[in-house]
């Protein structure tokens, strides 16, 4: 700043040097408040001759009687809130559990979900409102592995209900999920080249045996347990899917109730209607009667030596299903089946969700949201599995 524009008109004092000014005493410490009308007086001192007016504060009043208090009343005190918000549905009671075998503790919802070859595939198990209010466990199981790698990996689906065993339901349907995924394991790079090449002679039969030797290991489980063999069974669904994007070939087997559906041009087709039956698991007579079925039986884990088991009174399910872009397949134990096939608004509502134009497969929260919509007198557990074909 130049000294003129420090002057300003020749008539007001060079307030910059006057601050400043070394031989200018020391004006101490001050009694005034150091407070904004304080600084703003200081200010215009230091730059005008005369301070600028400063409002006055407000009197005080003199000191007085005190007036009389209204009479106050102390607010309500908030209610207690609700221990459960009336939007949410119950929880239900949790099962009960034994220190020495909290192994056998059973989440109440298990979820699944993943993109594999072409097909988007979403699956849930979840525990019945029944169940819930009974403190039991959920006695559907849900098993969804990978085998292998490249061209021959293969998805295996296991949908396992075991609610007819009573209250041994849950492991009987663990036990089934473990036992034909461990079979589909060791069979997963032979069973993958089977449906590439559409080997349905083969595929039938190979998994024919390994669902009987699945059976087989619950009748014996249950003469263990001292049970009748239908107090230790299941519902069996499985579903086989490969990683290969050039094969659209699905493999549908099982035993017992549930249900196979497809969605396509917006309706839902019974594919399971369809399925070829064959009764009668293969022992150790049709392994000296053939011997290819005999090598092929050795190599899923049967042996020559090995007793013939009792016919079971479900019959096999098989169906070899090729899919189209755009199908929606639906794997579903029997607490999802009925109410599919017995209440059409709720089939119709989630052909609607599913399939609408221009849909994407829903996340897992929506997807967990539409299985459990409501229906009168279905209140068993529900696990699914849904495969969207791209």
């Amino acid at each position: 700043m130049s000294g003129q524009e420090a002057q300003g008109d020749g008539e007001r004092p060079d307030w910059w040097a006057q601050l400043y000014d070394p031989h200018a005493a020391d004006t101490g410490r001050t009694r005034a408040r150091d407070t904004l009308d304080e600084r703003y007086r200081s200010a215009s001192r230091t730059l005008t001759d005369t301070p600028a007016p400063v409002p006055e504060p407000a009197p005080v009043p003199a000191p007085g009687p005190a007036p009389a208090e209204a009479p106050t009343t102390p607010p309500p005190s908030p209610s207690p809130p609700p221990s459960r918000p009336p939007a949410e549905a119950p929880a239900g009671v949790l099962p009960a559990a034994e220190p020495a075998s909290l192994g056998e503790v059973v989440p109440d919802t298990v979820v699944e979900g993943t993109r594999y070859g072409c097909a988007v595939l979403r699956a849930a198990s979840v525990r019945g409102e029944r169940a819930r209010q009974a403190g039991e466990l959920r006695t559907d199981a849900l098993l969804v592995v990978r085998f292998g790698a490249g061209q021959d990996g293969l998805l295996l689906c296991v949908v396992a209900a075991g609610a007819r065993s009573g209250p041994d339901g849950h492991r009987a349907a663990r036990e089934a999920c473990h036992s034909i995924g461990a079979a589909v394991g060791r069979s997963s790079a032979r069973l993958a080249e089977d449906i590439r090449r559409d080997r349905r002679s083969a595929l039938q039969p190979g998994l024919h045996r390994l669902t009987d030797r699945t059976f087989g290991r619950l009748r014996a489980q249950a003469a263990a347990l001292g049970l009748e063999p239908e107090q230790y069974t299941v519902d069996l669904r499985c579903l086989l899917l490969p990683a290969d994007p050039r094969c659209r070939t699905r493999v549908f087997f099982g035993s017992g109730a549930g249900g196979l559906l497809r969605l396509r041009d917006g309706g839902w087709q019974d594919v399971e209607l369809s399925a070829t039956t064959s009764p009668a698991p293969v022992g150790d007579a049709v392994i000296g009667r053939d011997p290819a079925a005999g090598a092929a039986a050795v190599r899923d884990g049967f042996t020559p030596a090995e007793p013939s088991e009792p016919a079971r009174t479900e019959p096999f399910r098989f169906r070899c299903h090729v899919a189209e872009p755009g199908d929606v397949l639906l794997l579903c134990s029997p607490g999802l089946a009925e109410p599919l096939r017995a209440e059409p608004p709720f089939a119709d509502r989630l052909a609607a969700d599913w399939a609408a134009p221009g849909a994407q497969p829903p996340g897992l929260a929506a997807y967990l949201t539409a299985l459990q919509g409501g229906v009168d007198g279905c209140e068993g557990d529900r696990t699914a599995v849904t495969v969207w074909e791209g």
